[in-house]
């Protein structure tokens, strides 16, 4: 499908998704986040997907939403009786929550590569992915402390979780960029390249790797981490026994062993 604010290719069980308003940062329209939602569910359903990576086109990555949507809760304010007002608002804000959780939800791994400015709303987006990679001269920031606002998307719910608590916690509150040095030294980013050149070569070959392994192991894998992320260990565990009684015994076992023997690569049913 051809998208107004997305360009998205899809080659050897690669998905590759690349936002493409470089002309204003990035930063996501309306019709943006429709499609960010719609790409994702779609890639979800794709068999032949088996992995994603995420870029974005132009000088940055992605500048959060766009300041003329932003701008557009005035809109409310047109709505006299003050209870529907409010519940139209959370219900936009609900909205916006279900598209970064689009990423999340997507069976698929997904590998962010991000250059220069990842703020705001890239910052929620990005904390949805799987795993992080950037340029040395990225930069993060929890940008919607400095606009009045609190971050409203998943960034305060997902950050802690990957930079811990104390270092979540001064981004949150400052505002302030953290840089990819850093990024990796705090653990926001897996690794860093010197440019976006060397990053998406990088980026691309891990995404192979993991392309060539069982999908279905791979599909599992990111739902137990997933779980055990949101719930203790016993539950964790139980739901890992639970879902290997219905998926250990595949014909991707038996592929791998074979593989194994036979020294050779396996080649696994999407």
């Amino acid at each position: 499908m051809a998208y107004q604010t997305f360009l998205l290719d899809i080659d050897n069980h690669i998905a590759h998704v690349r936002f493409n308003r470089p002309e204003k940062a990035n930063s996501l329209n309306k019709v943006a986040w429709d499609e960010l939602k719609a790409i994702f569910e779609e890639l979800d359903e794709n068999q032949e997907v088996r992995v994603v990576i995420l870029s974005g086109e132009g000088k940055h990555f992605c500048a959060g939403i766009d300041l003329e949507m932003l701008m557009g809760i005035n809109q409310f304010n047109g709505i006299k009786e003050e209870g529907r007002k409010r519940e139209y608002l959370r219900g936009t804000i609900l909205y916006l929550q279900d598209t970064v959780s689009a990423i999340e939800k997507c069976r698929k791994p997904v590998l962010a590569a991000i250059h220069k400015a990842c703020v705001g709303g890239g910052m929620d987006i990005t904390t949805a992915c799987d795993m992080r990679y950037c340029t040395e001269d990225a930069f993060f920031s929890v940008k919607e402390i400095d606009m009045g606002m609190v971050a409203d998307l998943g960034t305060l719910q997902r950050l802690p979780t990957v930079i811990g608590e104390g270092m979540a916690r001064e981004m949150a509150y400052t505002g302030r960029r953290v840089f990819g040095a850093e990024a990796r030294e705090i653990g926001l980013v897996n690794r860093v390249y010197p440019d976006q050149e060397a990053m998406l070569v990088g980026v691309k070959e891990m995404a192979a790797m993991i392309a060539s392994k069982s999908p279905l192991s791979i599909r599992g894998t990111k739902e137990m981490l997933l779980y055990t992320r949101d719930h203790n260990t016993r539950d964790s565990l139980d739901h890992i026994a639970t879902w290997n009684a219905g998926m250990l015994l595949s014909e991707d076992l038996m592929k791998a062993f074979q593989a194994k023997m036979t020294k050779t690569d396996p080649v696994f049913q999407d």
